[in-house]
């Protein structure tokens, strides 16, 4: 379900009516707990996370003129799904991640190489979401994104 919506707003107020509280808060939890220097962006139909062209002016790789992706999130079909680019570059964040994430939930992670899949609201974990968003600065995710991705 990809979202034409222009403004983080818009794209909440568009949601099923049952996944807007919880995507407002996740959004919240993410702004209140993520370094500076990241910024908040519509991209790929879905709220994300990027670091800016005036920190890294080479952008993403895919395409140069989009800032270069970190984090996102998003109301799909059938779940609220998370996506964090660290964990699928940082062994050590994935494992720490899989490590907390039964501390902070009684359900079986539903998890691909960086995406989380939620199907309840209920389950989503937004306190582990928080520490989870403050564990990478933009310098680190640059500096890891370079040695992972770029070549």
């Amino acid at each position: 379900m990809t979202s034409s919506a222009t403004s983080p707003e818009q794209y909440i107020n568009e949601a099923p009516k049952e996944r807007r509280e919880a995507l407002q808060k996740l959004r919240t939890t993410i702004l209140e707990n993520l370094p500076k220097g990241f910024q908040e962006v519509m991209g790929y139909g879905m709220i994300g996370y990027s670091v800016p062209h005036e920190i890294y002016p080479a952008g993403y790789h895919c395409d140069p003129k989009t800032p270069l992706p970190f984090m996102s999130f998003a109301s799909q079909k059938n779940s609220i799904n998370f996506y964090h680019m660290g964990i699928y570059a940082d062994k050590q964040l994935y494992d720490w991640f899989v490590a907390e994430f039964p501390k902070h939930s009684k359900k079986k992670l539903d998890m691909g190489k960086s995406c989380m899949r939620f199907k309840k609201v209920e389950d989503i974990p937004f306190e582990l979401l928080g520490e989870l968003s403050k564990k990478m600065t933009p310098e680190q995710w640059i500096s890891l994104y370079e040695s992972a991705f770029r070549k």
